[in-house]
């Protein structure tokens, strides 16, 4: 059976804009026969039963995140799918540990380059989600990935290269100055700002602050590499190596309006540079992957050519799926259902076998979300309840008075019944029969 790796799609000439979807196709592209699996960009969460991406298909079988899914490989085939094979035991132990360190320390400086960087952001990672997601998920998705990466690197203190959020903060500041009186309301306001001008006015405090988070990562990773081939002893990478290209090829590979990243690495990791640009060849092709590569699938008459990658075109967006992506939109944008699904989500989660979790976390965390969601359904029944006996207890005593006919039929039940009472006894103070003499003298 063949296996389907579903990924995020291609993006600044690499296969995925997802480091954890690049490490992984990284993985099968060293250890799997080309026609045991297709990777298809199907760039919707939504595909796997627990929304993540990357994803594992084999069958009705689903597997998602890097580790889990180099787990189940090896599983699955018994060890011989298995990149770690030759280490030992202290090897092992040290690959978990170094996979570890480069989420950790690579995770938020993507985020900051990607997508907290204002330039960046709307110049190039934006289009470039637009380029593989179908309607709606072009207006939905985007949005909620820079909303997540922007909780991720709040504690890094370095949102002023988020120009959009320091221009809200600005107009905020303006019109709070105004309110107080303490600036003529014509004042002209200044122009927006550029990131070169932010991180000018703010040189030592952001540049120091970069300074020490790209030197947390590149400088032990250049260390550690050395002259070596691969981080570990050997003549074929490990599951580490994977994981490095996933987060080192997007920080070296894309052409940014404001490239600090690549910079940094260029200027402080030579040889983890060169390291990271001679193993996205071998795994990803000589030729830079192009959106049309995973759209067109084996369709291209030199795919082998232009990219070695077993690439299947995705399946069309259905309008049972468009309307489900909208309900699902909507339910989470409602405050209640959103709290909602969220735990179910959670206990969803905690109870998947590929959770990573022990049974006793999983039992833990799934009573724990349980608990929770039957707190938000109480608090409903309550409220709810509340607002049933007050309009109860407000009719009961008058102060709520149920009309069941409409204001126009009101409206017309008395224009009927004052015209009855013309018609039966005229109007008051008049006689019936009267002269025009006689009415002018009344």
């Amino acid at each position: 059976m063949v296996l389907e790796l579903h990924v995020w799609g291609p993006a600044f000439g690499l296969p995925s804009i997802d480091p954890q979807c690049l490490a992984t196709i990284a993985y099968f592209s060293l250890v799997l026969p080309k026609d045991a699996w297709v990777l298809i960009a199907s760039s919707d969460p939504s595909v796997s039963p627990t929304n993540e991406l990357p994803a594992l298909k084999n069958g009705k079988a689903w597997v998602s995140r890097f580790r889990n899914i180099v787990d189940y490989l090896r599983q699955y085939s018994n060890g011989e799918w298995d990149l770690d094979e030759v280490l030992s035991g202290t090897d092992r132990a040290d690959n978990i540990a170094f996979s570890s360190f480069i989420e950790s320390r690579g995770q938020p400086l993507i985020d900051l380059s990607l997508y907290i960087t204002s330039q960046n952001y709307y110049d190039k990672t934006s289009p470039a989600y637009g380029a593989i997601l179908q309607w709606p998920n072009q207006w939905i998705i985007p949005p909620r990935l820079h909303s997540a990466a922007k909780k991720r690197t709040e504690p890094l203190g370095l949102s002023s290269l988020d120009l959009q959020a320091m221009e809200d903060q600005r107009k905020r500041e303006h019109s709070a100055a105004v309110a107080a009186g303490q600036i003529p309301e014509n004042l002209i306001q200044r122009p927006r700002d550029t990131v070169s001008g932010l991180l000018g006015k703010t040189a030592q405090q952001n540049r120091f602050k970069l300074e020490a988070l790209t030197a947390e990562l590149f400088d032990p990773l250049e260390e550690m590499l050395g002259q070596k081939s691969y981080f570990f002893p050997g003549d074929k990478p490990a599951t580490a190596d994977c994981l490095a290209l996933g987060y080192l090829s997007l920080a070296l590979v894309p052409d940014l309006p404001y490239p600090w990243l690549r910079d940094a690495m260029k200027i402080k990791a030579p040889n983890l540079s060169r390291y990271t640009e001679r193993l996205r060849q071998h795994c990803y092709g000589a030729v830079a992957v192009d959106v049309s590569h995973a759209f067109d699938g084996p369709s291209r008459p030199a795919t082998d050519a232009a990219s070695p990658l077993p690439w299947l075109a995705p399946a069309r967006a259905t309008a049972v799926t468009v309307g489900s992506t909208l309900l699902n939109t909507l339910a989470d944008a409602t405050p209640i259902l959103k709290n909602i699904r969220a735990h179910e989500r959670l206990r969803q989660a905690a109870q998947s076998p590929d959770s990573g979790l022990s049974r006793v976390e999983s039992h833990a965390l799934s009573a724990y979300a349980t608990g929770q969601k039957k707190d938000v359904l109480v608090s409903v029944a309550a409220v709810v309840g509340g607002v049933a006996a007050l309009l109860g207890y407000m009719a009961h005593v008058g102060l709520l008075q149920i009309s069941y006919g409409s204001d126009e039929e009101e409206w017309e039940e008395e224009e009927e019944e004052e015209e009855e009472e013309q018609q039966e006894g005229g109007i008051a103070g008049i006689p019936e029969s009267l002269s025009a003499t006689e009415f002018l003298n009344f």
